[in-house]
């Protein structure tokens, strides 16, 4: 803050004083906020990294089976078991607020509470590794939910960690520095025009002494 744009008053002092109590709590408040959503960040990522392994574990699995299930069947017959789905899931989505950032919260439900009727199809001409690839995709189901939220929030809190550094920055190196050096400009311009006051008013004083001196002559 150049003294050129800083109106030399004890209205702007005032002003600058408040302003720089503000900055400073609000500095100390998003350096709170930046280290939270850093501790928060890294407990995700640690969560992230083993649900990728899980997930993709289970899919490598999956896909396993399914290929073993391919060929001791007929693709007539695969295409037939798989061509009527029994079972439906719904995807629910919420929001949880962390240190003012909105992350998603999945939650999946199906239209039964049987777990059988992940089976579209009858046990009599398929292959039990046909059994065992549907049952793997269906456990893995709430791992991959949790992963796609996690990895989304991840996002979230990598964007609003950065734009609150950015803000910490700003208040630390330009804003909080430019009003302490306002107010340090003020200071020095108020002190020096109650110097050059002060020295006004004792030549006037002292003028005043000296005609009362010679006038008493």
């Amino acid at each position: 803050m150049s003294g050129a744009h800083v109106n030399p008053t004890r209205m702007e002092l005032t002003r600058l004083k408040k302003k720089l109590v503000t900055a400073t709590k609000g500095h100390r408040l998003l350096k709170d906020k930046r280290d939270e959503l850093m501790r928060q960040f890294l407990d995700l990522v640690r969560e992230d990294m083993d649900l990728r392994i899980k997930v993709e574990k289970g899919i490598r699995n999956a896909n396993a089976e399914f290929v073993l299930a391919k060929a001791g069947m007929s693709e007539q017959t695969l295409r037939t078991a798989m061509l009527v789905p029994r079972q439906e899931v719904f995807l629910e989505e919420t929001t949880r607020n962390v240190m003012s950032v909105n992350l998603p919260v999945f939650s999946a439900r199906t239209r039964t509470a049987d777990q059988n009727d992940i089976f579209s199809y009858g046990f009599a001409y398929t292959s039990s590794d046909l059994d065992g690839a549907v049952q793997s995709l269906s456990d893995i189901l709430p791992d991959m939910l949790r992963l796609a939220e996690v990895e989304k929030s991840c996002q979230l809190m990598a964007s609003e960690i950065e734009k609150t550094r950015r803000r910490v920055n700003a208040l630390e190196h330009v804003i909080i520095p430019e009003t302490r050096e306002g107010i340090r400009y003020i200071t020095m311009k108020l002190d020096e025009n109650e110097r050059s006051t002060q020295v006004r008013l004792m030549k006037v004083k002292d003028i005043m002494l000296e005609e009362a001196h010679h006038y008493e002559k």
